[in-house]
């Protein structure tokens, strides 16, 4: 069968199961299978695939149309232009959650948690991000290890440290970061939020908690809640679980205007500005849907 004809079928196939996106999904897993980028799809539509190419996509189509993400089929997302592994340990790492590391990198362009911060001057010359003073941050629940990794890449000269309850997700995070060499930038520590990480010592806290709550579970996508670990997605009753202890953890392990940063949903964005009381410079920024999506506050 040639490429076009079985790309036709895929996404007759993804539609009629109702996969959203179909056609995206098709692409995606037809590149995985042909090892091949999209260019080459719409330059090579005549091509015939082998019996063992057209087995394996008809596979990974099928797994797909019973709601299996694409992301664990091919076991590969990008995150912050970075290729990274993912498995079902892990939760799927998404656009919104770049806004985190955005949030975290104005923070440090301002000057706002350096020991020097940057003059009007020094940033008319565009001094790059990693000449600036070293950093210490602590990437809380850190899965296939995304947010670290991406902020290791933006500040090479950080002492970071990432922290996750699941020793099987550790080994994909430090997978990861071999794959991309940043290994020798981030200290990996098996622990429950910060665990046993010392304290006063950190400039940023930033995670992406648990932070759907159980009465909001039939709103949330079917392969979220099928295949996607729950406790990387649900907090507790009311979703806000994780979060009530992560702030006083984070405050401990800040130094005296060290900024927490995390990401959060609307539907508790008035709850965790009522945990937040007593921090300063408290903000939650939308994303680009305008759904508050990242809360960063100042010890």
């Amino acid at each position: 069968m040639q490429l076009r004809e079985s790309l036709t079928s895929a996404i007759a196939r993804l539609t009629a199961q109702q996969v959203p996106s179909p056609r995206m999904n098709a692409e995606i897993l037809i590149m995985f299978t042909l090892d091949c980028d999209r260019a080459y799809l719409y330059a090579h539509p005549e091509r015939e695939l082998t019996a063992d190419e057209t087995q394996r996509y008809d596979e990974a189509i099928a797994r797909r149309a019973t709601g299996v993400p694409a992301q664990y089929i091919t076991g590969h997302q990008e995150f912050w232009g970075l290729d990274l592994i993912v498995t079902p340990v892990v939760l799927i790492p998404r656009p919104e959650t770049e806004h985190v590391i955005e949030t975290v990198r104005e923070l440090v362009w301002d000057g706002q948690s350096c020991p020097s911060p940057l003059t009007s001057a020094d940033r008319s010359k565009s001094q790059p991000v990693d000449q600036r003073p070293a950093l210490r941050i602590a990437d809380v629940g850190t899965g296939s290890g995304a947010i670290a990794l991406a902020l290791a890449k933006e500040l090479p000269a950080a002492e970071i440290h990432a922290t996750d309850i699941s020793a099987e997700a550790l080994e994909v995070a430090r997978a990861n970061a071999a794959r991309h060499e940043l290994g020798e930038h981030i200290q990996f520590h098996q622990a429950d939020l910060l665990g046993e990480l010392p304290r006063e010592v950190f400039d940023f806290v930033v995670s992406n908690p648990p932070y759907v709550g159980q009465s909001e579970e039939d709103e949330v996508q079917l392969e979220v809640r099928k295949f996607e670990p729950r406790n990387a997605v649900f907090a507790g009753p009311t979703g806000l679980e994780v979060i009530e202890r992560l702030i006083p953890q984070a405050r401990k392990a800040l130094r005296p205007g060290g900024w927490l940063v995390f990401e959060i949903s609307g539907t508790i964005a008035n709850g965790v500005q009522r945990l937040l009381s007593g921090w300063a410079d408290v903000k939650i920024t939308n994303d680009l849907q305008g759904i508050a999506r990242v809360t960063r506050a100042r010890k």
